[in-house]
């Protein structure tokens, strides 16, 4: 077909695209993580709200259900309610750490994933989904998260703080 490039199977092609969103998502959310001090890593907006911390302790959870307990086969020991709590407070040392390993963990999954295992069927809580839906949900429901932890960095450090994207009027 002319004007199309030969890249390789559709399995291939969402391997990849699942890599590369994961890889931009860990990289823009440590450029954002490693711009704030502890206390505005451990800030919330109102009660209601959740600080950046809960949300990286929320994405380890999420990783640790979805990949390590449900695709991988391991126990699920997840407290999602523990993640929202108020008393979570890391330092910025032990949220980028929590963050890296789980990310590591999802990147090795979906790097080694089998062609085969997509369209497997595994028990997420109370829900029957495929492999495909978990690896793909996990991208999607960081790439939210990342929205959420950019948005509360820029509210901390207004002007002071260095986008993680294409910078305004340089597009």
């Amino acid at each position: 077909m002319r004007g199309m490039m030969c890249v390789g199977s559709l399995f291939e092609v969402v391997k990849a695209n699942w890599e590369a969103k994961l890889i931009d998502i860990q990289r823009r959310m440590i450029e954002a993580v490693t711009q704030l001090k502890e206390e505005q890593l451990n800030w919330r907006p109102n009660e209601e709200s959740n600080s950046i911390a809960n949300l990286i302790v929320h994405i380890e959870g999420n990783i640790h259900q979805r990949i390590e307990a449900t695709v991988l086969g391991g126990v699920d020991r997840r407290d999602r309610d523990g993640e929202f709590e108020n008393g979570v407070h890391l330092s910025s040392e032990e949220l980028l750490q929590r963050f890296n390993n789980s990310f590591d963990l999802l990147m090795r999954t979906v790097s080694t994933l089998r062609e085969d295992r997509l369209l497997e069927t595994v028990q997420v809580r109370d829900r029957q989904v495929t492999v495909f839906d978990v690896v793909n949900g996990c991208a999607t429901h960081f790439s939210e998260h990342l929205g959420q932890v950019l948005y509360l960095a820029k509210i901390q450090l207004g002007e002071r703080y260095k986008t993680t994207s294409i910078p305004k009027k340089k597009s």
